[in-house]
């Protein structure tokens, strides 16, 4: 079931890296309901499965929010240093374009979608309502790691015929993740904390990238009540899953 749904996340991706070829007036929309269930599931399923399974506390503290503001760090920490990395080169090349960089930053997203996909057999490990629930915010904000990952490789100067390249890795590899976890089954503790960490990364996604990026050009109502939509769709499916 977890490769199954991981497929979504697959077509996801695609559909995400075409509209980066041929992007459209509604981006913003779709952005922003992403944005909602990725905040949904963080926190009305995400951290009370990750609290409960868990348990052990680290100096008055449960590990699994510790692990979360953990990933919350260890992103913004990835983007700032892609950031800086993208900066140095830019102030060096002839129009701030260097190809490498474009490819690492891609990379980074093949290895987050790996992730992803890693995320979605542990979810499914806990329950099919956990797993459905996480596989809607994966394949939510893999439509944006399409997007970016195209965008990414291409605006660096990169070929075409590259930049498609690294958007084909980036749609495999939460494949490839969801089936890892067939191989294996996650213990209850470090399966709390690890729901933990990667609900803070997925939290630094949505309220640091994705939604900014929403709302940057179409401020628009409706791409406020698009993330309202998504956050209460995520809360009907966790009672529905209770």
């Amino acid at each position: 079931m977890a490769v199954f749904v991981a497929l979504g996340a697959f077509l996801m991706t695609l559909l995400g890296g075409w509209t980066a070829q041929r992007v459209t007036d509604r981006r913003h929309l779709v952005l922003g309901l992403a944005g909602g269930l990725m905040l949904g599931v963080v926190g009305l399923d995400l951290l009370p499965e990750a609290l409960r399974a868990a348990g052990d506390e680290v100096f008055g503290v449960p590990a699994a929010l510790l692990l979360f503001v953990a990933g919350f760090l260890l992103a913004h920490l990835v983007e700032r240093l892609l950031a800086a990395r993208q900066a140095a080169h830019g102030a060096e090349e002839p129009g701030g374009r260097t190809p490498e960089v474009g490819l690492t930053a891609a990379a980074a997203m093949v290895g987050h979608s790996a992730m992803d996909g890693v995320a979605i057999g542990a979810a499914f490990q806990v329950g099919g309502g956990m797993g459905v629930a996480v596989a809607l915010a994966v394949i939510a904000h893999d439509f944006a790691d399409g997007f970016n990952t195209y965008t990414l490789t291409s605006v660096y100067g990169n070929a075409r015929r590259r930049a498609l390249a690294m958007l084909f890795a980036d749609a495999a590899a939460p494949v490839l993740g969801a089936a890892s976890t067939l191989l294996f089954t996650i213990p209850e503790g470090p399966l709390g904390c690890y729901l933990g960490f990667f609900g803070g990364a997925l939290l630094y996604l949505a309220a640091a990238e994705i939604l900014p990026e929403a709302h940057h050009e179409h401020p628009a109502r409706s791409t406020l009540l698009c993330t309202v939509a998504g956050a209460a769709f995520i809360w009907l499916v966790v009672g529905v899953a209770e």
